[in-house]
């Protein structure tokens, strides 16, 4: 079996009503040689029109996975997961449909997941002045709490959704697991596959909020739903709390011997 074999890579892109941007998307993902999968979330007709178009004009290499009606980020991402997995893919990289993440980084985290093939590849995002600044002060406290939930700082950012996925040991999480759908996904998915043993490997990267950018955070619900998943992660952490002590001093021990 050869190295790509073991590692077979396709990008997923959840999309909800993103029409301006997905074009651009598919196209610089494209250019990187990699096949994508885009999931509708139950996008509006002229979304879901685009998105037609896009798989229609490279068939062989972009795929359309349709929800009739919207089931949060999460929800679609986890479509496309479970899509790439049946499809025989080994690894899934996951990007917004908004254009913020730098797909020329794409080679620098297919790069990194080869080296690290059973670790999740995680995005540390660099920001302009683009970042609305009431998002970036929200994001360091959802970082303390996943410090804490995890007793360890491997975790740079839980919140970016430019990452790669190794699809087995997520899979069996996501098939095992209650995980949240909607913007509370990208933050608990990494804490539970921590809780498991899948290392997380941070990788730098810039993110820009474009200017006329479609924002789906609800600032009341989303955060009421953030605030319930850190606890729900916070209860869960205690009676991991002996082990995930142990497991990271001897993770710190290991590392200082190499």
């Amino acid at each position: 079996m050869s190295a790509l074999d073991l590692h077979k890579t396709v990008v997923v892109i959840p999309v909800y009503n993103h029409e301006h941007a997905i074009g651009a998307v598919v196209e610089a993902v494209r250019r990187h040689g990699l096949p994508c999968v885009l999931v509708d979330d139950g996008c509006s007709p002229g979304c879901a029109a685009v998105l037609q178009q896009l798989a229609a004009a490279d068939a062989q290499h972009v795929s359309l996975l349709v929800h009739p009606h919207n089931q949060g980020k999460g929800g679609a991402v986890m479509t496309g997961l479970r899509h790439a997995a049946a499809k025989g893919y080994t690894h899934a990289l996951q990007i917004d449909a908004d254009g913020q993440h730098d797909s020329a980084d794409i080679p620098r985290f297919l790069a990194a997941s080869r080296a690290a093939p059973t670790a999740v590849i995680n995005g540390r995002p660099i920001y302009d002045q683009s970042v609305p600044k009431g998002r970036l002060y929200g994001r360091y406290l959802t970082h303390v709490w996943v410090w804490i939930n995890t007793l360890s700082l491997e975790i740079a950012d839980s919140m970016c959704g430019f990452r790669v996925y190794p699809l087995l040991p997520t899979l069996r999480l996501i098939d095992s697991a209650h995980i949240g759908r909607r913007m509370d996904f990208d933050t608990e998915i990494l804490v539970r596959l921590f809780w498991r043993g899948v290392r997380v490997h941070n990788l730098a990267t810039r993110v820009r909020y474009p200017a006329d950018g479609v924002s789906h955070f609800q600032v009341w619900q989303d955060n009421v739903r953030i605030s319930g998943m850190h606890t729900r992660l916070f209860l869960g952490m205690l009676p991991r709390a002996p082990f995930l002590l142990v497991r990271g001093t001897w993770r710190r021990l290991a590392g200082s011997r190499r």
